[in-house]
């Protein structure tokens, strides 16, 4: 393994447990609420909420590894990055005819929600058609 001051500890866990781990990134790159952040070895300590949107690591070869993270937030410190969000999928595991349905349930609902002024709902399907597209985004990466 390289130096522990060249390479990033990255663990992603949701409340079902771990989802993703990798001890050699180089860099990550993660959508905050406040805009998109880079994290390289040595960075400051940073705790942020995340967007949904996917995780980027990279291990400093072509080899990009991407996750879909629903929400959440990220916290580094000493070269270790840790990703708690309310749910995840790696790229692999993503079912793109599985999202691809919750997408399209996700718009008929959002439409009704709007016919019937329902702004909890209307709230509610935003954020599944969010998450829908966001799988579907990194799938298909």
């Amino acid at each position: 393994m390289a130096d522990n001051n060249s390479v990033l500890t990255v663990s992603i866990v949701t409340p079902d447990g771990k989802v993703y781990e990798r001890e050699d990134a180089r860099l990550v790159i993660v959508r905050t609420k406040t805009g998109q952040l880079g994290i390289m070895p040595n960075h400051v300590p940073v705790i942020a909420s995340l967007e949904v949107d996917e995780v980027k690591v990279n291990s400093g070869s072509d080899e990009v590894d991407e996750i879909a993270v629903n929400g959440g937030f990220v916290e580094f410190s000493n070269n270790i990055l840790t990703v708690i969000a309310d749910s995840a999928e790696k790229q692999a595991d993503i079912d793109v005819d599985r999202a691809t349905a919750a997408r399209e349930r996700a718009k008929k609902a959002l439409e009704e929600a709007r016919q019937k002024h329902d702004n909890q709902e209307i709230l509610r399907n935003q954020v599944a058609l969010r998450r829908a597209i966001n799988r579907i985004h990194v799938a298909k990466h």
